[in-house]
């Protein structure tokens, strides 16, 4: 039976999506602007796949280091209001987000008084720090000795739809903190916040680092994704990275996990391996958007990028006869534009298995992801999405 690996490329976008102006982020072009401030780029496997079309279809232009030929590959829109993890996740599990998420102003405090004062009698805390709209380790930079010498948590947000939980492993606790998270998670239910996020860190002031034990609380998805139809026909659906998280844990049979993106790509060699046939494989590489492009760092969003091409390049000959290798990403996190906040881009769709002939496929949508990864299967079409293959 055929097998589907879906690789996601965490914030990997490809230039402006055509609604980018409504979201403030007309110009926005991940790949090509780290191309143009940290290229050229090294990226023979993902170019062999397309990358370079997908990018020229997307806005015209090729990346540097990138010669624009060969490979199956498409730009895919999004057409779930946001641009958001979920959102982008779930699309291209068939699912578009129909409604529209809730969001912490801008204004500090971000997070509404009632909510805090919930939070603090079900979770018995002291208070919480922070309060505003900042990337991870700014917060932990700025509040960590505080969190340290009183216990308080420190509570951040984003443009996304997202409250985020930061608290020292072992000054708070780990399993308090997750504690502390689920509290949060049923309080932000009415407000239809999309995930609450544990963020532990360790080491001390002016040295804290962030740990591989981050826990993301979603909302589940609408019922009939493609995972959910993958496991009701009785595949193995396995979860690497924070798929699991993404989908409330729900249409997987298994979930991996690793420190880094290195170690996921372990897990992913090793589901290549031994993924029975039928198998859905779904991978989250979360560093190029947590590590980099979160941070604005282009040249470390580009070094990450080849350290991803090299162990592409490596895995593709184990693919099987009847594999299907899908790479593609959730939305854009462009590390030159202002703010530290996602992008509203086109993404790749990148595809590959042993004797495909190389397509351009234009455009799509992110729903036709999950309905080619259907159809590989031979899964049952689901309500959204059409097979590019």
């Amino acid at each position: 039976m055929s097998r589907v690996f879906l690789l996601v490329m965490d914030s990997v976008g490809i230039g402006g999506a055509p609604d980018a102006a409504d979201y403030g982020d007309e110009g926005a072009d991940t790949l090509g602007h780290i191309a143009a401030a940290a290229g050229p780029l090294r990226l023979p496997a993902l170019d062999s796949l397309g990358l370079g079309a997908a990018a020229r279809e997307a806005t015209g232009r090729v990346p540097a280091g990138l010669n624009g030929a060969g490979g199956s590959s498409a730009a895919a829109r999004e057409w779930s209001r946001g641009k958001d993890t979920p959102s982008g996740h779930w699309e291209l599990a068939g699912r578009r987000v129909e409604f529209d998420w809730g969001y912490f102003p801008r204004e500090e405090p971000a997070f509404p008084p009632d909510l805090v004062a919930a939070l603090c009698a079900e979770a018995g805390l002291a208070g919480v720090l922070g309060q505003v709209h900042s990337n991870g380790m700014a917060a932990i930079e700025r509040w960590g000795p505080e969190h340290v010498r009183t216990g308080k948590p420190i509570c951040y947000t984003s443009a996304d739809s997202v409250f985020q939980i930061a608290a020292h492993e072992e000054a708070f606790g780990l399993d308090r903190l997750y504690e502390v998270c689920a509290a949060a998670r049923r309080l932000c239910d009415p407000l239809r916040i999309g995930r609450v996020i544990a963020r532990p860190f360790l080491g001390a002031p002016g040295a804290f680092r962030r740990t591989a034990n981050r826990k993301d609380y979603a909302i589940p998805p609408p019922e009939g994704t493609l995972l959910d139809r993958a496991k009701e026909a009785g595949r193995a659906v396995i979860g690497i990275g924070k798929i699991g998280d993404i989908f409330a844990h729900r249409g997987l049979t298994a979930e991996r996990k690793g420190a880094n993106d290195m170690a996921l790509f372990d897990a992913l060699e090793a589901e290549i391996a031994a993924a029975p046939g039928g198998a859905l494989v779904f991978a989250n590489f979360v560093e190029f958007d947590s590590l980099y492009g979160h941070m604005r760092d282009p040249a470390g969003y580009a070094r990450a990028l080849e350290a991803f091409d090299a162990r592409l390049g490596a895995a593709l000959p184990r693919l099987r006869d009847g594999d299907l290798l899908i790479v593609t990403a959730d939305h854009g996190n462009d590390p030159t534009w202002e703010g530290t906040d996602h992008t509203r881009e086109m993404v790749p769709a990148l595809f590959a298995s042993p004797g495909l002939p190389p397509r351009a496929l234009g455009r799509c949508d992110f729903a036709d992801i999950g309905a080619t990864a259907a159809a590989w299967l031979g899964l049952p079409p689901g309500d959204e999405g059409r097979s590019l293959l």
